[in-house]
């Protein structure tokens, strides 16, 4: 009994946790982070402040929390499980993959608080810039340009310099990721953005791929 009393207080214990964690990246990625208080994260929850400091010492131990987050990302996990010979192979499915996460992603309400949060501490906070160079940015880059040569090698695409052609895929849905989260920030519609992720890719493969031709006999 003793044991159960113990695993109900470290669940209510995590819960609680969550939910400062839940709060407090709505409230950074609403207010800002310099402008949010421990006040206004217990005031949003409902309870004390004393509340919040069984849990994190801090506002600061908060943020750093969340930026520990970020790096569970689902854009970090982008070619998580994937043979690296079978994804080169599917050539422009494997690129209309990508696409796709960032298009859902851009209209997840998670994904969507820890992105601005991301944008918002940037120039602020040298770890934060870290995590996006290192796991949003670079790794994903160098990842994709290991499955572009394989593309090259399997005569699927044009040679070239494929740390270039990565760089020259993601850039444009970093930006459109930006674009749909400032609209639905000054609450536009997201129309005119939406169908620019598969058109990307679209562009993006018809610029690179062997085009085959057809044989005469």
């Amino acid at each position: 009994m003793d044991g159960d009393k113990g695993t109900s207080a470290l669940s209510k214990g995590s819960r609680t946790k969550a939910k400062i964690l839940k709060t407090a990246l709505k409230l950074f990625s609403t207010k800002g982070y310099k402008a949010t208080t421990v006040r206004d994260i217990a005031g949003a929850m409902g309870v004390k402040q004393s509340a919040l400091y069984n849990h994190f010492k801090n506002k600061d131990e908060i943020l750093e929390t969340l930026i520990g987050d970020l790096t569970s990302s689902a854009i970090v996990h982008l070619f998580d499980d994937r043979d690296p010979q079978e994804a080169a192979k599917s050539g422009k499915a494997l690129l209309a993959g990508i696409g796709t996460k960032f298009k859902l992603l851009s209209f997840d309400g998670q994904n969507e608080a820890l992105y601005k949060l991301l944008m918002q501490e940037m120039f602020r906070n040298e770890r934060v810039r870290e995590i996006y160079n290192e796991h949003f940015y670079q790794e994903n880059v160098k990842k994709l340009s290991t499955y572009l040569f394989m593309m090259m090698q399997e005569e699927l695409i044009r040679s070239s310099d494929p740390l270039m052609l990565a760089n020259e895929f993601f850039a444009p849905l970093f930006f459109y990721q930006m674009q749909v989260s400032l609209l639905k920030q000054d609450r536009k519609s997201t129309s005119s953005v939406v169908s620019l992720f598969e058109k990307h890719v679209e562009f993006f493969w018809e610029s690179i791929r062997i085009e085959k031709k057809e044989s005469l006999f």
